[in-house]
């Protein structure tokens, strides 16, 4: 796959969400996705440089840095870096003896907790020495300003092979054409930039609202009853959650794996999607989490909030395409596959009622607004705290890697654990994605607010068991390694020991929202 050159020799401005993304940024909210992954052995490094550079000519946004607009009445734009050196965006670290699961997940929160440096392209590899077992780990983060999930996935497995032979082989580099020094835009030329961004923003919001009026008041008046019928829970869920608090930069990371063909089981047994059986192991997950901090969770809900690809078939595109949907979810189900058809039928309600292109309506009508007023809102609501929050958590299914292993450098990858952008007051994050029959969780957290995230991701190991025995599916596969004698478990077991407690139901389960 080839992800096509930025148009043109002029430089590329950036999205109003992609500018986003840079005018909220600070320390208590580093905007970057990354991901931690596992090989088989240690990467070459040179060698693995090398392929990464090879490459770079497909991906020419990974050789552009972001420049503020002139008399800042713009959005940055990208433009070549003419200082660009590998050396700057590669580097080779070492993890802590003994080398096991817990130094791994401890260095990839060092990694993960600075700010990317705005002087040079937003995306930086660590290969990472000195694993247990003669493992090898890769950690790799790209700012959100760059791509959206679906787009970093996109540039993955661009930058892998499908087979050992193809990982170690080099392209042929190719004759780099100089392109002119552009000359500075006048102010007129800036005042013009503005007003075109704004009417594309009109535009955008106008179309937007007409296709909406459209698809709701045609034939989807059923579909908005449904999204109707839910508001008063949804107006319910706006509160606090043990992990909803001020953020103070400091990462923690942890992980988590499934059987994916155990996940399709239970949605063929019981319903719904993979993605219905993602939201509804992390809410109970969440809601015994929030047992563990003394808070009930009778007649609560957990707002989560779940990125949505807009490419539609677009793949390649640079930057983000994307929209969130928003869900309140009950906490107190009791029964596992009673939650799961609760949470189905709530994503599905608002799936037709048009949630995600609700909020994609909102952020058209943010984009017709002068970009310089953009940077004051973005700015000012990363530094306002609000009486209540917004939403709870955001929970990401990025999609599917590859169902076959890939390959770097000769080496073949175990698992690849991605990490969403939280801050804010959003302590924790989880992000998921399918590879090679597996389904990865990377749960990210602040340090300062949940110290705690292991337990958590402890707590989705117990709420997939429970799951998969009250679904009725016989012969449950082992979900996690056998106990050993070490203290660590080695990079190639990227799973918990059996949680030490069980925090027990609380109430009995909550009505089902009627979204027929």
């Amino acid at each position: 796959m080839e992800v096509p050159a930025t148009p043109g020799d002029s430089a590329c401005r950036l999205s109003a969400v992609d500018a986003g993304f840079l005018y909220l940024e600070r320390k208590e909210i580093p905007l970057h996705m990354a991901i931690v992954a596992i090989f088989d052995g240690p990467i070459p490094f040179d060698l693995f440089a090398a392929q990464i550079e090879s490459k770079l000519p497909l991906i020419p946004r990974y050789r552009q840095v972001v420049h503020a607009s002139p008399y800042n009445l713009g959005h940055p734009t990208w433009e070549e870096d003419p200082h660009f050196d590998i050396r700057r965006h590669i580097f080779r670290v070492n993890v802590d003896p003994p080398g096991g699961q817990a130094e791994l997940e401890a260095l990839a929160g060092r990694i993960l907790t600075p700010l990317m440096d705005r002087s040079k392209p937003l995306w930086d590899f660590y290969i990472v020495d000195g694993l247990k077992d003669g493992r090898g780990a890769l950690i790799a983060r790209m700012h959100h300003a760059l791509a959206d999930g679906i787009l970093g996935t996109e540039l993955l497995r661009l930058l892998l092979a499908a087979t050992p032979e193809g990982s170690v082989a080099l392209r042929k580099p190719r004759a780099r054409r100089r392109k002119t020094p552009a000359s500075s835009p006048s102010i007129v030329d800036a005042v013009v930039t503005v007003v075109e961004g704004s009417l594309q923003g009109l535009m955008a919001a106008e179309q937007g609202l007409l296709n909406l009026a459209e698809s709701l008041l045609g034939d989807g008046q059923d579909d908005l009853k449904g999204l109707v019928d839910l508001l008063p829970e949804f107006a319910r869920s706006v509160e606090r959650l043990p992990f909803n608090k001020p953020c103070g930069g400091e990462r923690k990371f942890c992980c988590a794996e499934l059987d994916l063909a155990d996940v399709q089981a239970i949605r063929q047994a019981a319903g719904g999607t993979v993605n219905d059986v993602i939201l509804t192991l992390l809410t109970r997950a969440l809601a015994r989490y929030t047992k563990l901090h003394k808070e009930s969770v009778v007649n609560r809900f957990v707002r989560i909030v779940c990125p949505v690809n807009l490419r539609r078939g677009q793949q390649g595109t640079a930057g983000n395409e994307l929209s969130f949907l928003p869900v309140a979810l009950p906490m107190d189900v009791g029964d596992p596959v009673r939650m799961l058809q609760a949470v189905s039928a709530r994503t599905e309600a608002m799936k037709r009622g048009k949630a995600a292109d609700m909020v994609a309506l909102a952020a058209s009508c943010i984009a017709a607004v002068p970009p310089a007023l953009q940077e004051l809102f973005w700015k000012g609501i990363s530094q306002i705290t609000l009486p209540l929050p917004l939403f709870n958590i955001i929970c990401t299914n990025v999609g599917g890697l590859s169902p076959v292993p890939l390959y770097a450098a000769g080496r073949r990858m175990i698992a690849s654990y991605p990490q969403v952008p939280t801050g804010y007051e959003l302590g924790i994050g989880c992000a998921v994605q399918s590879y090679a029959g597996k389904l990865l969780f990377g749960l990210i957290a602040d340090e300062q607010v949940a110290p705690d995230v292991n337990r958590l991701r402890d707590f989705l190991y117990v709420s997939f068991r429970e799951l998969y025995r009250a679904a009725h599916i016989k012969k449950p596969r082992q979900v996690r390694p056998r106990r050993t004698k070490s203290k660590s478990a080695g990079p190639d077991q990227m799973k918990p020991s059996e949680p030490v407690e069980q925090v027990p139901s609380e109430s009995a389960p909550v009505a089902l929202v009627n979204v027929a």
